[in-house]
């Protein structure tokens, strides 16, 4: 593999775009999104825009996935103008969205068929790491596929854990990520709800916790947007929308419930994001979900926030 491969990106969203940027400082890369608007940040950063993620992948060597779901990898891989009507035989497809085991093996046998080799790499840290090439990357795959998706990957992860040599490998210890993340964000929503239902002033409280024992990164990084949720009255810039983990969450419960390995509090985290999205809070920012435990324009029984 050349030290400097044709890269294709496909999905420009909140992971994609910093991605995509990232890579454009050193790699060539060109790109399909269905935003004009990211297609043009992309190519202001370096890049190339495409009309379809088939015309991206014509002559790459590594085609990176960025999109939301299963259903859109399907639609990127295998629809009508997707990356197997161009992609080589040879190349190689890195597929960093949070799909579940079952779905990313259903998707390399696929691609096996056509000669296309497939790296399990689901990614986390958000959007500014992702564009500091700060992220932590765990990966699925055989060796040779490996290699060939090295330079793209080098570029994106601080830390790079090769969990095994199948794709599937990899998203399992996403979930396992997406479990604990999910479930922290919860913990947190409860903790300032309950601090602000005492009366306390809930941005003193996550200053004062998020170095202690009780802090962990989603409370020190969700807390303060729960907090601006409350001061400013509006939902906070959307970082990392709430649906993203109604889905993610419903991988967790299902692999854990075919594992015969019970997960309660991953669990009660699943329906407190379902009833995020039944309260129309699905494109909102994940912080939101503070609002369905202490409403913003509700004062507590203590009087509110001093």
């Amino acid at each position: 593999m050349h030290p400097r491969p044709q890269t294709a990106v496909i999905g420009l969203g909140a992971m994609g775009l910093p991605m995509a940027t990232r890579l454009a400082t050193q790699l060539p890369v060109t790109a399909y999104d269905i935003s004009e608007a990211r297609l043009t940040q992309l190519t202001e950063a370096g890049g190339t825009a495409a009309r379809t993620p088939a015309e991206a992948a014509a002559h790459a060597d590594v085609v990176l996935l960025a999109v939301r779901d299963q259903p859109q990898v399907d639609a990127a891989l295998f629809g009508e103008g997707g990356v197997a009507e161009t992609l080589r035989p040879g190349a190689t497809v890195i597929l960093t969205s949070t799909v579940g085991p079952e779905a990313a093996r259903t998707t390399a046998a696929r691609l096996a068929e056509q000669g296309i080799l497939t790296v399990d790499a689901p990614v986390s840290g958000g959007p500014v790491r992702a564009g500091n090439g700060d992220l932590l990357i765990v990966v699925g795959a055989e060796d040779k596929a490996l290699d060939q998706a090295r330079p793209v990957l080098d570029l994106l992860a601080s830390t790079l854990t090769v969990v095994g040599k199948n794709p599937g490998d990899g998203q399992a210890l996403k979930a396992i990520n997406q479990l604990l993340a999910g479930v922290h964000i919860a913990a947190a929503a409860e903790a300032i709800a309950l601090a602000r239902g005492l009366g306390l002033d809930p941005a003193t409280v996550v200053e004062s916790l998020r170095h202690g024992a009780a802090g962990s990164f989603m409370f020190a990084d969700r807390g303060p947007r729960m907090v601006e949720t409350y001061a400013h009255d509006t939902a906070p810039e959307v970082k990392s929308r709430l649906d993203i983990f109604v889905k993610d969450m419903g991988i967790v419960t299902g692999i854990a419930k075919d594992a015969h390995v019970p997960v309660p509090l991953a669990s009660a985290a699943q329906q407190l994001y379902l009833l995020g999205e039944a309260a129309g809070l699905a494109a909102n920012d994940d912080s939101s979900v503070v609002t369905l435990l202490s409403p913003k324009n509700t004062d507590s029984p203590a009087g509110g926030p001093r």
